[in-house]
């Protein structure tokens, strides 16, 4: 017996989804693009490309007999539904503040969305450096520990008070003084 899977495979979610992008920018496809997308959310409603490109596409489709106000909501939703399925990734986080600011004229409601997306920003780009420094000065290469030691400025000004950066700083400047581009 064979078994029907319950979800399409990620390489399904992915022919459909390249196959609703098609026409992106050509303005007499984006309701037949709108179609797509919305079948796509209908089979997949956790895929959250689908929803964010959806959300985004109506935002410049003007869909025959659906009024402005029911179409602001469904983009909402749908830019919602994109951020609690991403783990409220950062950038989704971001655009749904800046629909809300924007589109709905509701700076206070994107306030707090703002803030959360630049506080999850920077501990991506916290963890991002301290990655970046720690392979350069694993690279260990002239032209490595330069980028190091580069970056160790700025991410010494941008994050004083972490200790991850503080540590990798900390051995990217001792391997360079061991390997004679800083003086001790």
């Amino acid at each position: 017996m064979t078994k029907t899977p319950l979800h399409p495979t990620l390489e399904e979610l992915l022919e459909k989804l390249r196959e609703a992008r098609e026409g992106r920018g050509m303005e007499s496809l984006r309701l037949e693009q709108v179609r797509r997308y919305r079948e796509l959310v209908a089979e997949s409603p956790t895929f959250t490309p689908a929803l964010l490109e959806l959300g985004r596409l109506l935002q410049l489709t003007d869909e025959p007999g659906v009024e402005t106000e029911k179409a602001f909501v469904e983009i909402q939703r749908l830019l919602e539904q994109a951020v609690e399925v991403s783990g409220r990734a950062a950038a989704l986080v971001v655009e749904l503040g800046y629909f809300l600011d924007t589109i709905r004229n509701s700076s206070e409601k994107a306030t707090p969305l703002y803030e959360e997306g630049a506080r999850k920003a920077l501990e991506t780009l916290e963890d991002a450096w301290a990655g970046l420094l720690r392979a350069w000065v694993h690279e260990r290469t002239k032209e490595s520990l330069k980028k190091a030691l580069e970056l160790s400025e700025l991410a010494e000004k941008v994050f004083p008070d972490s200790g991850r950066i503080q540590g990798v700083v900390h051995d990217a400047r001792n391997t360079a003084i061991h390997d004679g581009l800083l003086k001790p």
